[in-house]
């Protein structure tokens, strides 16, 4: 794909004297990818982005390598002291390797992960959850028979305030973060989450891998909305085969009438042409250090045209 872009919907505003006070920018950036223009960024395999939404600044995925995230967060000027929370897809060290970095510089952010049993984000059990037998000594008894209220997991990130996500939820205001279990063989039964903006225009999906399917995540997005507006991020078409590719961008576009797509990470390259050939202009460029405007009209104005996807993004 040889586009850069923008997705933005612009109003019309009648002129006054009057200064009115910004409103809060609309964006996606993306900090970790293994692709795009910049020179002064590091590419490596793996995701990260910044969501800024609504007033909230919220981190999606930490990428591959703790010191790649750190050098490309710097060189952008994110400050990830100054985040409102932060959300895990799944589990993969190629979304999670930045959280040491993260977490010495935000050690109090609240952290959304997938809630898996003995997962690598910890979680817990209820500490009878095993079948018990009192007739035995108290010396072959888990705990000597006196097992605590709970079972907390070992994890990795033990300070880590971790929240544990298992059905989709509203984390915030119009923001939502969607629950889906994979039944793909390699990461049966793994849970990923994916975030679901909902804007004037529809849900504006963030996805990590899509490991369970892009069609599953979407299927479960219609909890909330049932239009998409556009799909950002990894699809995990980087290892399927081209026939299975078409049709699944042709699906997108057609079948669940997806309006825009920014393809990432694992999308792979047969999937940025498959895309680009089926979205045409809506398929808008993101490479590592771009950022996509979401901009739409104020209420009560009314929608001039959509921006070109092919204009530039603002710095």
């Amino acid at each position: 794909m040889h586009r850069t872009g923008a997705l933005a919907l612009l109003a019309l505003r009648p002129v006054t004297a009057s200064v009115k006070p910004a409103m809060p920018v609309n964006r996606i950036t993306i900090l970790h990818d293994s692709f795009g223009k910049r020179s002064d960024l590091r590419k490596d395999w793996g995701f990260a982005a910044l969501l800024e939404f609504g007033g909230k600044r919220i981190l999606f995925d930490t990428g591959n390598n703790a010191r790649t995230f750190a050098e490309n967060t710097e060189t952008l000027g994110i400050d990830l002291r100054k985040l409102d929370f932060v959300a895990i897809s799944h589990r993969h060290g190629v979304h999670t390797s930045g959280l040491n970095h993260l977490l010495k510089l935000n050690p109090g952010v609240k952290v959304y992960t997938p809630d898996e049993t003995y997962g690598v984000f910890g979680s817990s059990l209820p500490g009878v959850f095993y079948p018990r037998c009192h007739t035995l000594p108290a010396y072959m008894q888990y705990y000597d028979g006196q097992p605590p209220e709970a079972i907390r997991h070992g994890t990795p990130w033990p300070e880590a305030q971790f929240v544990w996500i298992k059905e989709t939820t509203e984390v915030s205001a119009d923001v939502w973060l969607v629950s889906v279990v994979s039944d793909v063989p390699g990461t049966r039964e793994m849970r990923e989450l994916s975030l679901a903006l909902r804007t004037p225009h529809g849900l504006v999906i963030v996805a990590g891998c899509s490991h369970p399917g892009i069609d599953k995540i979407l299927a479960a997005s219609r909890a909330i909305e049932d239009r998409v507006h556009c799909i950002f991020g990894g699809l995990h078409l980087v290892l399927t085969k081209e026939p299975e590719i078409r049709r699944i961008a042709k699906a997108l576009r057609e079948e669940w009438r997806v309006e825009r797509i920014t393809p990432g990470h694992c999308a792979g390259e047969p999937g940025f042409l498959a895309l680009s050939e089926s979205f045409g202009d809506k398929c808008v460029y993101a490479g590592l250090g771009d950022s996509v405007e979401l901009s739409w009209p104020q209420r009560g104005t009314l929608p001039n045209r959509a921006l070109h996807p092919t204009q530039k993004t603002r710095d």
